[in-house]
């Protein structure tokens, strides 16, 4: 059976101006008072450009509306705050981008295909939950075609949803694995998905995540009975060698970069003599790593 991450990149980029002069950003990651994606809540954690001129106090307008950043958090993102009456789902449907990684921007601006569009094409096919400020990048691979193609086969397939935030995407800054303090995202799994999960173990069938987001919200949910239960939690599960996955089999995932969990997570997962083996050959033969590279499949070793 594969599992896929339903989740839908929000368009959560917005550009403002400081009230005391000069541009900013803001890349709002998630409420502060829960983990799931709310437009009407007035507090978020946000990660804001410039940060040095971005302290407490400092007023922001995005268009009509107005904000305050509130709180700078230790490891850096900032609370803001949006005025009262600002109505944040109407606002970032006006003025908010998807955030596009630097990379996609740059190769697709001399194109003729406008902001949204390209903004769409950085959606799976299969994008329904709004939540993520990212997307899940190894189900770019899939189309209705080949999901079509894949269930003629036989091939069960079972949806779930994990927000993908700065817990996967910020890299890894210390000496040592050790260092590093993954951040949490929320995961919600439907009962079918997790009767579906239990069936495939229980049948000795394959159990293949679609990318490192199902695996984290797979594995993280187990963490405690060693089975998949349906429900929404949040996990700051760090896959580093050593750890013992009691419910992913097989995993469809990009090449990813140094210095990155997703790295971390996939030489845990195959095995760190084969990881460096098949990434000797990825460079060798021109792979292409970021969001729209080349993908792998990896069996658990």
């Amino acid at each position: 059976m594969l599992v896929l991450n339903e989740t839908r990149v929000v368009r959560a980029r917005l550009r403002a101006q400081r009230e005391s002069g000069g541009g900013a950003e803001l890349l709002l990651l998630r409420p502060r008072a829960h983990a799931a994606f709310d437009p009407s809540a007035r507090e978020w954690l946000a990660l804001v450009r410039p940060g040095r001129k971005l302290r407490a106090g400092a007023r922001l307008r995005i268009g009509e509306a107005a904000a305050t950043i509130v709180e700078v958090l230790p490891d850096g993102p900032r609370v803001v705050r949006f005025d009262d009456g600002v109505d944040v789902g109407a606002l970032l449907d006006a003025h908010g981008e998807v955030p596009l990684p630097p990379y996609v921007a740059l190769r697709q601006a001399q194109d003729d295909t406008g902001d949204a569009a390209r903004g769409e094409r950085y959606q799976t096919v299969f994008a329904r939950v709004p939540g993520s400020v990212a997307a899940p990048t190894a189900s770019l691979h899939f189309t209705a075609e080949v999901l079509d193609a894949l269930r003629a086969r036989g091939v069960v397939t079972a949806p779930l949803v994990l927000d993908v935030g700065i817990g996967t995407f910020r890299p890894m800054s210390g000496v040592t694995i050790d260092e590093h303090v993954m951040h949490a995202e929320r995961y919600a799994i439907p009962a079918e998905t997790a009767a579906a999960v239990a069936a495939a173990r229980r049948d000795g069938r394959r159990v293949i995540a679609a990318g490192t987001t199902v695996l984290r919200a797979l594995e993280g949910a187990a963490l405690r009975t060693g089975g998949v239960d349906a429900g929404e939690g949040e996990t700051n599960l760090f896959v580093t060698p050593g750890f013992r996955f009691d419910v992913v089999d097989a995993l469809l995932t990009n090449f990813h970069l140094p210095r990155s969990t997703l790295l971390v997570l996939v030489a845990a997962f195959a095995g760190y003599a084969r990881v460096r083996s098949a990434y000797r050959e990825a460079i060798a033969q021109h792979y292409r790593f970021f969001s729209f590279g080349d993908a792998m499949f990896v069996e658990r070793t």
